[in-house]
């Protein structure tokens, strides 16, 4: 993980990954038993921009097919929680927002993004629905709801008011950090740009840095998917350099820039590992470090980007040229060709290489290196 100032991320920090363990734990636990869902806390999570605080409750949402209701208070007005007043005779009703789930059997997951962006007004308003799962005799949470909650802290340079203490003592508080092993795995799964994972591989520093200039672009895991959407783009429809490089250097800052456009420059040198896998080309290892890091980002990406009909050559290649990689690197390859973006896409791709007949002679060469580099993934 790379270094990051003491002052902004806590040592004793949860990781994404064992934050969505946690979060998963709390939903299951709340369909196994209903009638505990106000003994199960609603979860707060802090941590800086950019980390994927928002992002790890979508993907949760999205792997159980279930609801998601995003709620802004910092956007809203409490009387858009209560609902709105209605006079009817000499009674007042009340209209609910259409935003709050309804069906006493549906699923899904309330989350109160950048909570600590909210005021003191709007912090109030809801504490009952937090707390209670409620809003008077009006509206109940139905039980399959989870409620969670994310805000940035003062030390993040962020919009940040404090929490106040009653709504803080109703959640189980998570400090989230920046967790560059757990992101490339959601990377290399979701077809980021091989050159941004690589280049992080490379320089895993530049992962996440708020030690420079935050109210420019720095670099986070957010960013950098911007990086990668960004190269994807230019390459696709056709950008000139110079307005890449300016794109580049306005998401991430112009240190990580200038670095990762460099690493850019060498990596176009190495051979053409589409061609070397098709067994079209001479298959050459790279001397240099970063350009050996780029080839393993591009074996892993073109190696699920063919055909059916092109897959057993595309693997064989993949194992002609791990074979003749040092051990580290040709672990690193095989362990990211593994990961896919669901549980039923990884055994797909698990079956495809540790079941392949060329997987015996592989562990014999590289299968010390691919056992430490699992339990370090």
């Amino acid at each position: 993980m790379p270094e990051t100032p003491t002052n902004i991320l806590p040592a004793d920090g949860a990781t994404l990954a064992q934050a969505g363990t946690l979060i998963d734990h709390h939903l299951r636990s709340l369909w196994a038993h209903p009638e505990c869902a106000r003994a199960i806390p609603p979860m707060m999570l802090w941590g800086p921009p950019g980390v994927g605080k928002s992002s790890l409750i979508r993907d949760l949402c999205s792997r159980h097919d279930i609801g998601f209701v995003d709620i802004r208070l910092s956007q809203r007005e409490p009387i858009d929680l209560r609902g709105l007043p209605v006079p009817r005779g000499d009674e007042v009703h009340w209209l609910l927002s259409a935003e709050w789930p309804r069906d006493p059997d549906s699923r899904g997951i309330i989350l109160f993004d950048e909570l600590t962006a909210a005021d003191r007004s709007l912090q109030v308003a809801a504490y009952e629905l937090i707390l209670d799962r409620r809003l008077g005799d009006l509206y109940q949470v139905p039980d399959g709801w989870y409620i969670c909650a994310a805000g940035n802290r003062a030390t993040d340079r962020a919009v940040a008011l404090s929490l106040s203490s009653a709504l803080a003592n109703r959640f189980c508080h998570l400090d989230l950090v920046p967790d560059h092993a757990a992101w490339k795995r959601w990377a290399v799964a979701h077809g980021v740009h091989p050159d941004v994972i690589a280049f992080l591989d490379f320089r895993p520093e530049s992962f996440f840095d708020m030690g420079g200039d935050v109210e420019r672009g720095w670099p986070s895991p957010r960013t950098w998917e911007r990086v990668s959407t960004a190269v994807q783009l230019a390459d696709e429809v056709g950008l000139d350099a110079a307005s890449l490089r300016l794109q580049i250097t306005g998401l991430v800052g112009r240190g990580a820039a200038t670095e990762f456009l460099a690493f850019r420059s060498w990596a176009d040198d190495i051979p053409d590992v589409a061609a070397m896998m098709r067994g079209e080309a001479r298959i050459r290892i790279p001397g240099r470090a970063d350009q050996r890091y780029a080839l393993c980002a591009a074996m892993v990406h073109y190696l699920w980007q063919g055909s059916a009909d092109d897959r057993e050559r595309l693997i064989m290649g993949f194992f002609d040229i791990s074979e003749q990689l040092p051990s580290d690197f040709a672990a690193m390859a095989m362990v990211d060709a593994l990961t896919g973006p669901d549980d039923a896409t990884t055994k797909v791709r698990t079956d495809c290489l540790m079941r392949h007949a060329r997987f015996e002679r592989w562990t014999q060469r590289h299968g010390e290196a691919f056992v430490a580099h699992q339990v370090a993934a």
